[in-house]
């Protein structure tokens, strides 16, 4: 147990929750190296990781194959004692199948899982975290609870971020790469709303994407709220997890700023739409709390990552969503 691999290449949330594993290991074996393979851009989410000696990034945009394949020889030269596959794709399956580790363990739902050392099953059922699933594949070597996943933002991440905590601020994630996980506009519009009107002293910054730069403004504009602020595109993530450490709440839908408050503790918000807590996603900040439509629609969930579309053209997974309920948290 002198070197150990991880590898998951998924989305920014996934990852996040990886770091769970990754405290996990450390801790157990805190003379082990441990190297990630992740995909880019998520590799700045490890800027300042204490506990990660090497990362694997796999540029997916340009030359997608032809790095994989770089990366497998890599891995190949590194002779790892462990490799843990998080992730159930093929691309990840084989990095792990053909990178030479003596130990190569990863879910029985990967379509490679049979050339696996050992392979572990993936259950997605009420009661069962991500981080919990993640930490099974420990079973043989070692385990018990996960810890919190965690983050580590900088010193210069901080710094950049103070002049946002002056007075008393909230955050909002508003935007979602799946058009069903986050409430429509309009809600969140009134929230803003109601903000302005109850909290008039506290500032209200909208995280997100540059994409989501122009959506986050609108909201902005029909809302009134003079002291909201949109920083769509301004933050690192390390810098809005950093933001969001000291903010009195976080408001979020289902996806990764989600899980950067876990990450750091922050107070949150969460916002399930057409998804479920149920899937193992939900939020493990200290202060934390679920929202959902009352009562559950019955198509509810749509999918493990919801829909890109309501298919009913209803949306009664947000339009049946207590606004008393986010007025509260403030």
């Amino acid at each position: 147990m002198e070197k150990i691999l991880l590898i998951q290449t998924a989305s920014i949330g996934d990852v996040i929750l990886l770091t769970s594993l990754v405290e996990k290991l450390h801790h157990k074996f805190p003379d082990a190296r441990l190297d990630l393979v992740v995909k880019a851009p998520n590799q700045a989410l490890f800027a300042n990781h204490p506990f990660i000696n090497s990362l694997w990034v796999w540029d997916k945009h340009k030359d997608k194959y032809l790095n994989l394949f770089r990366i497998i020889k890599g891995v190949r030269e590194q002779h790892y004692d462990v490799v843990l596959c998080v992730q159930r794709f093929f691309s990840s399956g084989l990095m792990c199948v053909l990178s030479g580790a003596k130990h190569k363990i990863g879910f029985d739902k990967s379509p490679l899982s049979f050339l696996f050392t050992k392979s572990k099953p993936h259950r997605i059922e009420k009661g069962i975290h991500e981080i919990d699933r993640n930490i099974s594949l420990l079973e043989d070597i070692w385990c018990e609870k996960a810890p919190k996943p965690q983050l580590y933002p900088s010193r210069e991440d901080y710094d950049k971020v103070s002049i946002y905590k002056g007075e008393t601020f909230y955050t909002l994630s508003p935007c979602s790469l799946w058009e069903t996980k986050t409430m429509q506009s309009d809600k969140w519009v009134e929230l803003l709303s109601y903000m302005a009107e109850h909290t008039p002293e506290a500032r209200v910054y909208l995280l997100g994407s540059k994409d989501n730069r122009a959506e986050c403004e609108k909201m902005i504009e029909l809302s009134g709220n003079k002291k909201a602020e949109n920083l769509c595109g301004s933050l690192s993530l390390l810098e809005s997890a950093a933001l969001m450490r000291d903010a009195k709440m976080n408001y979020v839908c289902d996806s990764a700023p989600l899980h950067l408050c876990s990450a750091v503790d922050a107070p949150v918000t969460a916002i399930f739409c057409s998804t479920t807590p149920d899937f193992g996603f939900g939020p493990l900040s200290s202060n934390s709390l679920v929202i959902e439509a009352e009562p559950t629609p019955e198509c509810k969930p749509c999918g493990l990552h919801g829909a890109k579309q309501c298919k009913t053209k209803t949306f009664a997974c947000s339009r049946n969503i207590d606004m008393q309920k986010l007025f509260d948290r403030l």
